[in-house]
């Protein structure tokens, strides 16, 4: 099983980037997807996340900027994030979970152990 994030690095404050979040060795089309960020100095925080059937979350500081997809024929997940601000700086995680909850429960309250695998995290950098 494994969990594959790529698609960080340094940007410009008010520039894009695209997270992917390559998955293998499960059935992904079953599992709801979780994007995470931890800053230095502060606790991870699920900042979207995606069901099977397509349905979405987004924490309120990222609404309205970021936008989570999947594509089940790649098993891919993404995050297209604009307007990056310095307070996104965060190594970015990607996670698989059951799915058996909202995608807001998922990204806000399911504890470590429903989600069964994790990515290894990659850095984004926003200089302002």
């Amino acid at each position: 099983v494994q969990l594959v994030e790529v698609g960080g690095g340094l940007v410009q404050a008010g520039g894009s980037l695209t997270l992917s979040c390559a998955a293998s060795g499960f059935t992904f089309e079953h599992y709801g997807i979780g994007w995470f960020r931890q800053a230095p100095g502060k606790e991870r925080e699920g900042i979207s996340c995606i069901k099977y059937d397509e349905t979405t979350y987004y924490r309120d500081s990222v609404k309205g900027r970021f936008t989570i997809s999947r594509d089940n024929a790649k098993n891919t997940v993404y995050l297209h994030m604009n307007n990056l601000e310095a307070e996104d700086t965060a190594v970015y995680y990607c996670a698989a979970h059951s799915d058996w909850t909202t995608a807001e429960v998922m990204c806000v309250q399911s504890p470590d152990y429903e989600w069964g695998y994790w990515g290894q995290g990659i850095q984004v950098t926003v200089s302002s």
